[in-house]
């Protein structure tokens, strides 16, 4: 297949953004299903505040750092929420539109190019990660959980966060040949991240390797960030360190993927 690109074939009607017109694609599709992504967006924060913050947290006397647990934990659960949403709509959807209902071969043919269709789908992710994050804040917020107005800043380090983990991720489903290594993605990957970033408890509890492992992890500097936000307190790491990893995650997962999808679309 032969890539035209949009100064050859760009009409009238192209936005002069062409990410937009993808970014457009998908969200025609989400208005079919924002119902029930909203109902969850909700219900998830709620239960998940009830059962680890005041269930959990009913057994944990002193707190930690000083804070409730339910204070402590809630930052946490919104940088996970925020990894966890951007690994979701990073993998199947990715590969179906490769593999099964082959969407972005529909687009490379019109006026599009490979990186229009990456930019467009991953502002796509960015906009659920930034909705997800905040239902979350604000069900929080309700509970009384957040100590600082720095709170609001959770919102653009979870996109940040999105982005970083989303890119790779596009990149690993956009060359795998099958769902059976995404499974594999979440139970070597996602999965452990989770349990050891700092998420439930601190990762200073932690075995000497498993520490260093969560330190590398995109996941753990998102939750610092997010933790030092809505506590009034200084991260564990440097602000500026922990924006510029996140950062460099997200280059580098952006032009493994651009060249996975170039590599995928163009002929």
């Amino acid at each position: 297949m032969v890539q035209v690109t949009v100064s050859e074939r760009a009409g009238p009607g192209l936005p002069r953004v062409p990410a937009l017109a993808v970014l457009s694609h998908h969200l025609v599709g989400y208005r079919r299903t924002w119902r029930a992504g909203v109902f969850s967006s909700f219900l998830l924060p709620v239960l998940t505040v009830l059962g680890f913050g005041v269930g959990v947290g009913a057994y944990v006397d002193q707190g930690v750092g000083g804070v409730t647990y339910l204070d402590w934990l809630v930052p946490g659960l919104i940088a996970s929420t925020a990894f966890q949403v951007a690994v979701a709509e990073s993998t199947w959807p990715v590969l179906s539109n490769f593999r099964w209902i082959r969407t972005y071969h529909a687009q490379v043919a019109a006026p599009l190019r490979t990186g229009d269709i990456l930019g467009g789908h991953l502002a796509f992710v960015l906009f659920r990660v930034l909705t997800s994050t905040a239902a979350f804040l604000l069900v929080t917020a309700l509970f009384g959980a957040l100590r600082s107005p720095w709170a609001l800043t959770v919102l653009p380090v979870s996109v940040l966060l999105g982005l970083a983990v989303a890119a790779p991720v596009f990149a690993f489903a956009a060359a795998v040949p099958g769902d059976s290594y995404l499974a594999l993605l979440f139970r070597f990957a996602v999965i452990p991240m989770t349990l050891f970033a700092g998420v439930f408890f601190p990762v200073s509890s932690l075995p000497d390797g498993l520490r260093q492992f969560a330190y590398a992890t995109p996941l753990w500097h998102g939750v610092d960030l997010c933790r030092a936000a809505t506590l009034g307190v200084a991260p564990e790491w440097s602000v500026t360190g922990h924006l510029l990893y996140l950062a460099v995650w997200a280059g580098a997962g952006w032009w493994l993927a651009l060249r996975v999808f170039h590599r995928q679309l163009v002929v």
